[in-house]
């Protein structure tokens, strides 16, 4: 029986050899921004753009990857920002080795976590997440002698290389770029490994997985634990940058969703999906906050909202497969026109 499935043409192999250092090299670019933009509100911006995909691509390998959809990774980034905050303020300790720190705290704690979870699945495992994240700013509020409580912690300004605090935001936003840039080369890493290879099997038919030999549990601890690690650096990133942290931003519901919708946005299980997403939700938010949070209030989050549903049905595979293949939005289009045209014929009738 001749094989069905169809061979590349020789274009498009090589498209596909080059796509990861092209990928690279655009990530590396962006570190150059602060070259080209110098004012300090677009620098501001561009720094959030930057931290949102590098958060949400943190999630990706768990979330996109690995199909452990968690509303609680905020938990993992509100523990890196308070474990090397208060290394800093309490013992002096420098916010890069803070970050390390804090990186593998949230990794014993994501480890912790899976072993009490990774059986769970779907919306099963999104529960227990945001149970977990809870529970965590529970106890942050409750620990105002160590955490401050509810107004958390500040840190006094203090410029210098050794304490992650910079005198202007050009440095804020080269070192964003460069954990995005970190962040993406692993996801890339372990997109075209073995531990690659197992989450694509897994996040297509867990049970066809482990009928292969695949050890699913190993596996998701593994990405989940590595998510855990790199939210826990963005974590210590943006306490260094706002100097000031508190568990209703850190450690809320709200902040896990939104990083979730970026890459779900952008594109879950691609290297470039959270940046893409970052790039539309950013400016959005930011534009229907501004312009209706003070007037109608509410009503930005309805628009908000909208807009993410219009963007699912039309692009379930997130706004990176519109880029990759736009003739296939268009017949998906298409398609429903045609669907929901038929369906009123039939209720006509």
């Amino acid at each position: 029986m001749m094989s069905t499935m169809s061979t590349p043409s020789p274009k498009e192999s090589v498209a596909r050899r080059l796509a990861p250092t092209l990928t690279l090299l655009f990530l590396a670019s962006l570190m150059a921004l602060p070259l080209i933009v110098t004012d300090t509100y677009s620098l501001h911006f561009i720094w959030k753009v930057l931290f949102w995909a590098a958060i949400a691509a943190a999630w990706n390998i768990a979330g996109g990857y690995a199909g452990l959809f968690s509303l609680g990774h905020a938990a993992f980034f509100g523990l890196g920002a308070y474990t090397s905050i208060l290394l800093y303020m309490q013992a002096g300790v420098s916010p890069w080795i803070g970050m390390i720190v804090g990186g593998l705290v949230a990794l014993c704690f994501s480890l912790a976590i899976g072993l009490l979870t990774l059986r769970l699945r779907g919306s099963f495992f999104a529960l227990a997440t945001i149970a977990f994240a809870e529970v965590l700013r529970i106890a942050v509020v409750n620990g105002r002698d160590v955490t401050g409580g509810s107004e958390g912690l500040s840190v006094s300004f203090a410029p210098g290389l050794i304490n992650m605090i910079f005198q202007d935001r050009a440095s804020y936003v080269v070192l964003m770029a460069a954990v995005l840039f970190v962040i993406g080369a692993i996801t890339l890493l372990i997109e075209r490994s073995a531990l690659g290879y197992s989450l694509a099997a897994m996040h297509e038919d867990e049970d066809a997985a482990e009928a292969l030999g695949i050890d699913t549990i190993r596996v998701k601890l593994i990405a989940i634990a590595i998510s855990a690690f790199l939210s826990a650096v963005t974590g210590t990133l943006y306490a260094f940058y706002i100097l000031l942290i508190e568990p209703t931003t850190v450690l809320g519901i709200g902040f896990s969703v939104e990083i979730a919708l970026i890459a779900i946005i952008g594109g879950m299980g691609t290297v470039l999906g959270p940046l893409v997403g970052a790039i539309l939700i950013v400016p959005l938010s930011e534009y229907l906050r501004a312009e209706f949070a003070a007037s109608l209030q509410g009503l930005y989050l309805l628009i908000y909202g909208t807009i993410l549903i219009i963007m699912v049905v039309f692009l379930p595979n997130g706004l990176i497969s519109a880029i990759r293949d736009p003739r296939s939005v268009l017949r998906r289009v298409r398609r429903r026109k045609g669907a929901s045209s038929h369906t009123g014929e039939k209720a006509d009738a």
